[in-house]
């Protein structure tokens, strides 16, 4: 059995530990709200940024020449799975769940006899993933020195992946993130971006209204597609960062309660020993009186 000194240490450290977990909390909380601001901020955008490439695609449709972001290479082998997720852990199962849904989506790939590469953003997804997949991931970037995010960071991330498709490295690319819902539910979510998945209902009402087009489709396209491609890394970033400081104020805010548990199960036995230890000691010191 530990004694009284070792308990008391046992104590204070708990103690230490819950102050830092409370900090923490306070912390996530008071960024989230600005993290989330920007997150709801950025949907519109980019739902409406896919609305018009939508329109301007129905327009377009069947003319020769066009962009392979939008219609794809013509083949199907190579998947490039881009997982976005955080530079930082504490935060519950946030990080896991994005590589696992990533995991999942790589095995089902070769299962059908696809070649699969990584590209991760963030710190946390690399370390996870090249335990399993080491030699098939062909980029990272961590912005682990990065203050605030900026449209800047998105766009330069966006380069790299142009780069490799223009390379022909790859002839699919599927985007991974947490979708932000609230502090206690963030969704792992996957999103083709290249070829762009053009989505049925935007076909339907670009099929009613007739729009002509200056400069031409094509040339239009040439110019949204890949700036499209930044603004839906962008979104992922800004989404993925409101999920972090959701899953992190969570799990903080369990550790506190479990610490204050921890301690108080602690505090309880120390007393029992001590009281023990008390009446052992007046029972010896009782005996002895006896025997004199």
């Amino acid at each position: 059995m530990a004694s009284l000194k070792d308990m008391r240490v046992r104590i204070a450290s708990t103690k230490a530990t819950q102050k830092i977990t409370k900090a923490m909390q306070m912390v996530a909380a008071s960024k989230l709200r600005r993290a989330q601001s920007a997150a709801e901020a950025a949907r519109p955008y980019a739902e409406k940024m896919d609305s018009v490439i939508s329109n301007i695609a129905s327009a377009a449709a069947g003319s020769p020449g066009g962009s392979p972001l939008l219609i794809g290479t013509g083949k199907n082998q190579v998947h490039l799975l881009l997982v976005c997720t955080g530079e930082r852990g504490l935060s519950g199962a946030f990080n896991s769940a994005i590589v696992r849904l990533a995991r999942e989506k790589a095995y089902a790939l070769m299962n059908q006899g696809k070649d699969v590469k990584f590209f991760c953003v963030g710190r946390k997804g690399y370390e996870q993933l090249r335990r399993t997949f080491d030699k098939q991931i062909i980029g990272n970037v961590e912005l682990r020195s990065v203050r605030q995010l900026g449209f800047v960071n998105a766009e330069d991330v966006a380069k790299k992946v142009l780069a490799l498709f223009d390379a022909g490295e790859f002839d699919v690319c599927t985007l991974f993130y947490s979708r932000f819902q609230s502090v206690i539910s963030q969704v792992p979510t996957a999103q083709q971006v290249i070829p762009l998945e053009v989505a049925p209902a935007a076909n339907a009402t670009a099929a009613k209204t007739s729009y002509e087009y200056e400069p031409e489709e094509d040339e239009i396209l040439a110019s949204l597609l890949p700036r499209n491609l930044a603004v839906q890394i962008f979104r992922a970033l800004l989404e993925n960062n409101a999920s972090f400081y959701g899953a992190q104020m969570t799990a903080m805010d369990n550790a506190t309660r479990n610490a204050g548990e921890m301690i108080r199960k602690q505090t309880l036995i120390y007393n029992r020993t001590r009281q023990a230890m008390i009446t052992k000691e007046l029972i010896e010191i009782i005996s002895g009186a006896e025997a004199v």
